[in-house]
């Protein structure tokens, strides 16, 4: 997928309507200064609150402007799997590169609904898959355990990590191929989830500051 700092991309609003122009110039940003991937519809581009025709119009505009320079990567996880089945489809279908793929929030699913509602994703589409793990959001915590077995399938190639818990990356580094990737999904983070043998960072500050975020991510990887 990549390696250093990809941003978790925020929509921009114009009053009440998403600034298509307004995300055109973002994306331009991210490819002049470094970012090494583009996370479209995360928690931060509040995919939460879209419809399917502005988040269909976000990926347009993200793949044709990158246009394969970066992976293009798109939040599809809702708390409902059929729906959530749905926006698979339409990434797929729109050009995406990957998928970020959150717990289903709110209800608080088990540890195996987790492991069913995730392989029933990887099962539909044959984009890689970043799992996305931040119990503060949504309620609940993928356990190393599940994302350890999860790991076991082919296309779920990562994990963003936002629960905070560095026992837990640990935990996951220890018992995962080295090809599966792990990203904090804190800034605060980044340094330490290196030093457990982190991949990098899928970042929020990146919307900001892109090339000094990617640059620190080089100076460890280096």
């Amino acid at each position: 997928m990549f390696n250093g700092a990809g941003v978790a991309v925020v929509t921009p609003f114009k009053g009440e309507d998403l600034d298509f122009r307004a995300f055109e110039k973002l994306v331009d940003f991210h490819l002049e200064n470094d970012t090494q991937a583009l996370i479209v519809l995360g928690t931060t581009g509040e995919a939460s609150t879209q419809n399917s025709e502005e988040k269909e119009e976000l990926i347009k505009i993200a793949v044709k402007r990158v246009n394969k320079k970066i992976p293009v990567i798109i939040g599809v996880g809702t708390n409902d799997t059929r729906t959530t089945l749905k926006n698979t489809e339409q990434a797929e279908r729109l050009g995406a590169d990957g998928l970020l793929l959150v717990t289903p929030y709110y209800n608080k699913a088990t540890q195996k609904g987790l492991i069913e509602h995730f392989t029933m994703v990887a099962n539909h589409t044959k984009l890689p898959i970043i799992l996305y793990n931040v119990p503060s959001r949504t309620g609940m915590n993928i356990d190393a355990d599940t994302t350890i077995a999860m790991s076991k399938l082919e296309n779920i190639v990562g994990i963003k990590e936002a629960s905070g818990n560095i026992n837990q990356i640990l935990e996951i580094r220890r018992n995962v191929s080295d090809d599966f990737k792990i990203f904090s999904g804190n800034d605060d983070q980044i340094l330490s989830t290196y030093a457990c043998g982190g991949n990098g960072v899928i970042s929020v500050v990146s919307n900001i500051i892109p090339k000094e975020t990617q640059a620190m991510c080089k100076a460890y990887m280096d």
